[in-house]
């Protein structure tokens, strides 16, 4: 598929927690670096708010994880729009340090004209964003193999096993059933990547019929 835009191409790599997104972000990179264009990684955890506003509605609020994690002025001013129709092309990819739960040094870089734009992470085809991305993918994996994942992948940084399962079934993953009931965000991908076996990922793409119903509804 080839995209063709006055601006820098700014590709969504959306889906659940431990869905393999930023894997697959790096891969497409490698790909696309092999062709001699530049890609800029980055992710939504570089944009998270800081912790006394994610936190908000309590440590096991699926709502206060769907709609209070991010800061999505932030992604817009300093990476998104920069990078976009008439963009001065000088952006940040991240804002905030999760880990240190603080904001980063401010600091920018300049996008050469032909650069890619490869940003992974959840709950990115939400209405606050679907209309700044060039090209939409979606991966999906089921929610116990979500938990699996994490598991292996979280269980050092929440201390236990049983504390990873806890929180996933009370928090993220009742905040991505938030995130799938109120945005449909299948129906808004351009390419939808089932991950359940990463060794042999199936593809879905959208349909010319879906292509046009969101030109007309972009249009409006």
């Amino acid at each position: 598929m080839r995209i063709d835009l006055r601006h820098h191409i700014r590709v969504a790599i959306d889906g659940p927690d431990a869905a393999g997104k930023t894997t697959l972000g790096d891969e497409l990179a490698a790909l696309i670096q092999a062709t001699g264009r530049p890609v800029i990684r980055a992710s939504v955890d570089g944009f998270h708010r800081p912790r006394v506003a994610r936190l908000t509605r309590g440590t096991e609020s699926p709502e206060g994880y769907y709609r209070d994690s991010f800061d999505y002025p932030a992604l817009h001013e300093v990476l998104l729009t920069p990078l976009g129709p008439g963009g001065h092309r000088r952006y940040r990819r991240a804002v905030f340090d999760h880990p240190t739960d603080s904001p980063l040094p401010y600091a920018t870089e300049y996008a050469p004209h032909d650069a890619v734009l490869l940003f992974d992470g959840v709950f990115l085809l939400r209405p606050e964003l679907i209309d700044a991305w060039d090209f939409r993918i979606f991966v999906t994996v089921p929610f116990e193999e979500t938990v699996r994942r994490a598991v292996l992948r979280d269980r050092d940084l929440f201390g236990s096993e049983a504390i990873v399962r806890q929180r996933y079934a009370e928090r993220y993953l009742p905040g991505q059933r938030i995130y799938l009931e109120e945005v449909r965000p299948e129906s808004l991908a351009d390419v939808m990547v089932d991950n359940a076996d990463p060794q042999a990922p199936q593809l879905r793409w959208a349909s010319a019929a879906d292509h046009r119903r969101r030109g007309e509804k972009a249009s409006r």
